[in-house]
């Protein structure tokens, strides 16, 4: 079992401090910028549901919630998560 560590800021905090030159709900392009991978690996996380994502028409969006969740910003310490 791996277990998921948060930082030490719950998601309010990391609203005002983290990403605040970022939208509330995101594109794969500034996903992509703030993760530092390509395009192709940013999609490819959408699909595996990696990231949690709403999908409009034909492009995804994603939350700054839902990308804080995958970085473990404001999680449950004790959140365990199975290979």
């Amino acid at each position: 079992m791996k277990e998921k560590k948060g930082i030490g800021l719950s998601q309010k905090d990391a609203y005002r401090l983290i990403l605040k030159e970022y939208p509330d709900v995101m594109n794969v392009d500034q996903v992509c910028e703030v993760l530092d991978v390509s395009k192709k690996v940013g999609y490819r996380m959408l699909q595996r549901g990696d990231i949690q994502c709403m999908k409009v028409g034909r492009s995804y969006r994603i939350p700054k919630a839902h990308l804080f969740t995958y970085l473990c910003i404001g999680v449950n310490s004790n959140t365990h998560e199975t290979d």
